[in-house]
């Protein structure tokens, strides 16, 4: 076992280098540098006319001309950039500096990159850490009493409701919640949008808990629907193929309790799929949805993400990318690890 786990971690290596790798040269690759944005709003902003910067190549190259802007400009653009250099050297210069958590300067803040992560991720992790608690301590527990009630009234209404939520695009689910329910003419019950009120800092400290969870309730509920749905369903379904098991049937026909033969005997067992995903809890970390982030006003990881591809903060996409990858390899090998804590007949080779 302990073999298995060193050989998992020692593929992570290559497998980083070949996602980083990959990214990087797609990313700098890609037309619309920081140095063409550059350009563009030189020209726009210092009034000149004519056509728009032509030859548009490859956006780490900073190659683009324009006769209307000097080359010495563009030179020293492309310098302050660090698109003076070829990409693989640029990646080499990339990879260095990453041990020592130095993404580099962001384009758009004009300050260190993590530091604008840093700004932005308690947002996004208020929001994922009380998602992924309220998922797996409600989705559980009703998908064991629907599988308990299987067939029963309980057991089908559930699963409508469940499955009409699931079905509801986030967005149109999010403005159904927001026009029944805040700053409407129906239940004005919520605030429209952002994680706290103005007078947050003036509020005592069990105030301020009030204040975030009233901001978390609406956005809340658009974060975590879908994976509640699904989690409810697979634990459902789970259990209902364990319960049917020989050595449950035995454990009935010896006249076991039936709370024990649910809980202590097909509930553990029924964990094993639910198990797979389990390593998405790492996900919490980075947690950011474009759509609900602007939606309810959130400035969170969701949304700088959006907005930095957009804008080609080359910087800061790739620390995301470079904290993604690493949050998605360890939560997969998470996952193998709670497969033998719930189930220890497992033995990886």
């Amino acid at each position: 076992m302990f073999a298995y786990f060193v050989r998992r971690i020692l593929f992570m290596i290559p497998t980083f280098f070949g996602i980083t790798l990959m990214c990087f040269i797609i990313i700098n690759l890609a037309p619309g540098s920081p140095v063409e944005q550059k350009l563009q709003a030189l020209r726009f902003g210092g009034g000149m006319s004519g056509a728009g910067i032509g030859g548009a190549s490859g956006g780490g190259t900073g190659t683009t001309r324009d006769s209307s802007v000097n080359q010495e400009i563009i030179d020293a653009l492309n310098k302050q950039y660090g698109f003076d250099k070829p990409v693989h050297v640029r990646y080499w210069i990339w990879l260095k500096n990453i041990f020592s958590f130095n993404f580099g300067e962001s384009f758009t803040y004009q300050e260190p990159v993590i530091d604008v992560i840093v700004r932005k991720f308690p947002v996004s992790l208020q929001f994922g850490i009380l998602s992924i608690l309220l998922t797996y301590l409600v989705s559980i527990p009703l998908g064991v009493a629907r599988a308990v009630r299987a067939g029963s009234r309980f057991d089908q209404i559930s699963g409508v409701v469940l499955n009409m939520a699931y079905a509801v695009p986030p967005l149109v689910f999010g403005l159904v919640l927001i026009v029944f329910f805040a700053g409407s003419g129906h239940l004005n019950l919520f605030p429209i949008g952002g994680f706290r009120s103005d007078n947050y800092d003036s509020l005592s400290l069990w105030g301020q808990i009030l204040d975030r969870a009233h901001h978390f309730i609406l956005p809340g509920i658009c974060y975590m629907i879908g994976s509640f749905t699904q989690l409810t369903l697979l634990t459902r379904n789970s259990l209902l193929d364990v319960i049917k098991q020989d050595y449950i049937r035995t454990a009935r026909a010896k006249g076991v309790a039936e709370k024990w033969v649910i809980y202590k005997h097909a509930l553990r067992n029924s964990l094993i799929p639910v198990a797979t995903g389990i390593g998405g809890i790492f996900g919490v970390f980075l947690a950011g949805s474009l759509i609900i982030e602007t939606l309810f006003n959130l400035d969170g990881i969701g949304l700088l993400s959006y907005q930095s591809i957009i804008s080609r903060d080359y910087n800061v996409v790739m620390a995301m990318i470079f904290l993604s990858s690493l949050v998605l390899m360890f939560g997969r090998l998470f996952s193998d690890f709670i497969y033998v804590v719930v189930d220890p007949r497992i033995d990886f080779k």
